[in-house]
């Protein structure tokens, strides 16, 4: 049995209809504690949450349906994805819950779950709470017909989220950075920890979009508009430029001349410094099947090994643990150093970047110079129902075609999104002809079996 609440990461969909209309989150909260509370115990979880006008009520009803089966709840208020992960593993709480829809608009929410190891749940568990959900809201079980005013709002606890701040600060150097450093916090849960954060290690740096109002989370800034942070990097003739999702569970970067540095340089870099310092186990880098050809070439001119995932951390986080890798993560910036951290965090990325260019007095863009990228098109299609693609006749054909024609001077990489109703179509090629023929192909094919009209 599939799941159908749970995607890559998380419960995701528009706030305040199903499944994050009041009552089914209150069921997701009560499902959660009576997961947790087998065996006569009285868990404590500890809830965050984004700055998404609708954060703080879906919070409250969550923390409700906890209560209900008498688990005890702190809030630590707004605080990024990871930094909830650190707290769950850092203080002994059984689950950490995070509410946020990441990089989704400001309409959008969402529910993730983490251990008290810091780790996302399985699928195995998720399921299983899927089905206590499903059975609370059919049975009618003490699920309130929920709406946002009936819950009061929990007051965060501040020294929560600066104990994950000071943990932050200690896990590498403090960096020595001539220079200003420009940050975007795109107006979502980094933009209280960043600017505490960066107080403390003492830097120069100039802040941008970090005052969120509900509505302007991901808003033309953070790591969904590099481009943003790189423009404002030239014009302040800055040495670097940071920028966040709405979660900050991820980082992009931009050079001193205001070009984009994505994730895969980010595992370029990171990885020869492992090996410099001889703490690359195995020799190998996980990355996902959308990162570069180029990052793939990059690696192996120094000696290293890349290895492909699915595209979600839950999926590089497997195949690290199943390949001893300590390095691992995604083109979008997100980004896993498993020997500090349980999950990506974009604010610990940019500590351990900032920290590389320290130590070694090598300018963002020299780091990576020798990082080649291969061509590549995406093209989401927005898709009424996610079948199987490889049952759909006229796609499949589009895929293998443009598959035989490229090989081994290309990729193609066609999945559904899994946290959105998109499929995504991705092509890397050398001839830029050939990648526009076959995108278009594989869309339109896409589209005229299952796309929105």
């Amino acid at each position: 049995m599939s799941r159908k609440l749970f995607g890559t990461d998380g419960i995701r969909g528009v706030a305040g209809e199903f499944p994050l209309d009041g009552g089914t989150v209150f069921a997701i909260g009560r499902a959660l504690g009576h997961h947790m509370s087998r065996g006569g115990r009285r868990p404590r979880v500890v809830i965050g949450q984004d700055t998404r006008e609708s954060s703080a009520w879906i919070a409250d009803a969550v923390a409700a349906g906890l209560a209900s089966w008498t688990t005890e709840v702190s809030s630590a208020g707004v605080i990024t994805t990871p930094g909830i992960a650190f707290l769950a593993r850092e203080l002994g709480f059984e689950a950490g819950v995070v509410i946020s829809a990441s990089h989704n608009p400001w309409t959008d929410n969402g529910i993730k779950v983490f251990g008290g190891d810091g780790y996302k749940l399985s699928d195995e568990i998720e399921l299983s709470i899927e089905k206590e959900i499903f059975r609370l809201i059919e049975d009618g079980e003490d699920v309130p017909d929920a709406r946002p005013q009936v819950f009061p709002t929990m007051p965060g606890d501040h020294d929560l989220r600066e104990r994950y701040e000071t943990w932050l600060k200690s896990r590498v150097p403090t960096p020595k950075i001539r220079g200003k450093i420009v940050v975007d916090c795109a107006n979502g849960a980094a933009s209280p920890c960043a600017p505490e954060l960066f107080r403390m290690l003492g830097l120069d740096v100039e802040f941008i979009h970090y005052h969120p109002n509900g509505k302007n989370i991901n808003d033309h800034c953070g790591a969904l508009y590099p481009q943003v942070v790189a423009e404002r990097v030239k014009q302040r003739r800055a040495v670097m430029g940071i920028t966040f999702d709405g979660d900050a569970d991820r980082a992009l970067f931009a050079d001193r001349h205001g070009n984009v540095v994505n994730g895969d340089a980010v595992l370029l870099m990171a990885s020869r410094d492992l090996q410099s310092r001889n703490e690359l186990e195995a020799g190998i880098v996980v990355a996902t099947t959308m990162s570069n050809m180029g990052l793939d070439a990059a690696l192996k001119r120094s000696g290293i090994r890349m290895l492909r995932a699915p595209v979600g951390d839950k999926y590089v986080l497997d195949e690290m643990h199943k390949n001893g890798a300590v390095l691992g993560g995604e083109q979008s910036g997100h980004i896993i150093f498993s020997r500090i951290a349980t999950t990506g965090d974009g604010l610990l990325t940019a500590l351990v970047v900032l920290d590389v260019v320290s130590r070694t007095g090598t300018q963002l863009d020299e780091l990576v110079a020798d990082l080649r990228v291969f061509p590549q098109l995406i093209k989401n299609v927005r898709v009424r129902e996610k079948q199987p693609l490889e049952q759909i006749a006229t796609v499949r054909s589009a895929i293998r075609e443009a598959e035989q024609e490229l090989e081994g001077s290309g990729r193609v990489v066609v999945r559904y999104s899994g946290t959105e109703p998109l499929a995504r179509v991705m092509i890397e090629a050398e001839s830029q002809e050939k990648m526009h023929k076959h995108i278009e192909a594989i869309a339109g094919a896409i589209q005229g079996a299952i796309g929105v009209i």
